[in-house]
Order: C-alpha cells, then structure tokens, then sequence
C-alpha cells in the first residue's frame, strides 16, 4: 500500500480501498461483511501487539478484503488449468527455448524455471528474471522466419484479436488472422500449444470472440492436431482428451488444443 506525502491523495485512496469491496461484494453483502470486518478489527485492536514492532491499526490504514472468507480457494478456472496443461507439455517436450504471444505472465515466470522464454506481445513484459527475454511485437506479424519456431504458445490471446480492446485495429478476422501467423513461424515438427474461448460462437463485444471446436481447427487446418482438452463450463472440470462434441455443448469453456506442423 503505498503512501503520499499529500494528504489528500492519501484520504483518496482510502475512500477507494473502502468503497471498492462494495462493488465487487453487492451493497447488501456489503452489509453483512463490514460488521465482519468491524468486528475483526476490534478485537484485533485490543489484542497484545508489544513486540510486533508496529503500531495499532489506523482508520488511515484500512484496507478491507470483504469476499475472501471463503471454504475453498477461488481460482479461474480457465487460466488455472491452461497454466498447469502448458507447463507439463512444454516441460515434457525438454525444449531449450520456447516462444510465448501474450499469454498470462505467472505463467512465463514459471516456464522460465527451466527453458529460455522469449516473450512477444504488443506490450513488452517489462521485468528481468533469468531466461526471459521480452521483445514488442503483434501476433498478426511475428518478428520470425517462417517455420522457424520449434516450441510455440498462444494462451487465451487470439480471441482478443481485432476488437480493438488493446488498442488494435478492428477487423473480424483478427483471430483467423493471428491463427495463421502463428502457423507460419512454426517450425517443422515444432509443438504449437494454442488455447481461448470456446462454445457456440459469437462475438462478445469487445472483450473476446468465442469460436467452436471446429473453427479452430479450420483456423489451424495447415497443421496436425496433437491433442484437445478442455475446461468445460458446468462444473469447470478439466477434460484431457475432450471430444469435439464436449468442446461445441459449452457455452464458455477453454479450449486447449496441442498443434504439430506435419
């Protein structure tokens, strides 16, 4: 939590950490978790704190988390299970380099603990941590040779393509388009691992595109499909070897599909 010497942005900041829980929790949930939050704070207000080497919590200094007193731990389930799919086939394929296009960034911390990760997207990652390298670059024109990728990935990206949410150009074959770059930079024998949205298509504007099993097969017909899984949306299973049919009865699932070029 970071502090300014203006005491107005300070009071600022904390109007928008108070107000913010009550959004994201619903007015009258909010209700109900602030006496929670009040209840915790006195108690904790009057316990022992002599040798903590802070001072007594502040009104200044509230920073309530409302919705986290939960059974279980939340996740997404879409980023979870594509994570975890990814890094085992990119660790099972003993890869010595691997390119990533814009997928979520915990996962390129991870996959940098053992290969070279070269990281490509619009907006470059700007951190350095051993076998990263970040290079500024769009996924509808690689900065690579053709078929010169031997270990690819393209994570819950291309669906964004072409509707202008990061700042791109508009166009409905955005992510047809950014399919076949993809195929064009992979190398002979080289692994593609690709994955987005999937259900009965439509275009939910202008957050991402959601495509069946079918269009993204047509998108990579150039290459041989490896494998399909999938993150259905019913009880946000995760299926290994999904069948087109489970892949097309979803309204939002994630589809995770492992490409070779032939």
């Amino acid at each position: 939590m970071r502090k300014f010497d203006n005491p107005i942005i300070n009071f600022a900041a904390w109007g928008y950490r108070c107000v913010t829980p009550i959004i994201i929790v619903k007015p009258m949930n909010a209700v109900r978790y602030f006496t929670f939050f009040f209840s915790d704070m006195v108690r904790y207000s009057f316990m022992d704190q002599s040798k903590t080497g802070m001072r007594r919590p502040k009104i200044i200094d509230w920073y309530p988390i409302l919705n986290e007193k939960t059974s279980d731990t939340s996740i997404d389930a879409h980023y979870f299970y594509q994570a975890a799919w990814a890094a085992r086939k990119i660790f099972a394929s003993k890869t010595k380099e691997h390119v990533d296009v814009g997928s979520q960034v915990n996962l390129i911390g991870d996959l940098c603990a053992f290969t070279k990760v070269t990281f490509i997207d619009i907006r470059p990652l700007q951190v350095k941590i051993p076998n990263l390298t970040s290079k500024k670059g769009s996924i509808l024109a690689m900065p690579y040779k053709s078929n010169s990728v031997s270990s690819l990935s393209c994570l819950h990206v291309a669906e964004h393509i072409g509707l202008g949410r990061y700042g791109d150009p508009l166009d409905p074959q955005g992510t047809k388009k950014a399919a076949k770059e993809l195929a064009r930079v992979l190398a002979k024998g080289g692994d593609l691992y690709f994955s987005g949205p999937v259900g009965k298509p439509r275009v939910c504007f202008n957050s991402h595109r959601i495509h069946s099993a079918d269009q993204i097969l047509e998108y990579f017909s150039d290459l041989k499909l490896v494998s399909m899984s999938l993150v259905e949306d019913k009880n946000w299973t995760f299926i290994e070897n999904a069948t087109i049919a489970q892949i097309n009865s979803c309204s939002y699932g994630c589809g995770m599909f492992h490409f070779t070029k032939k």
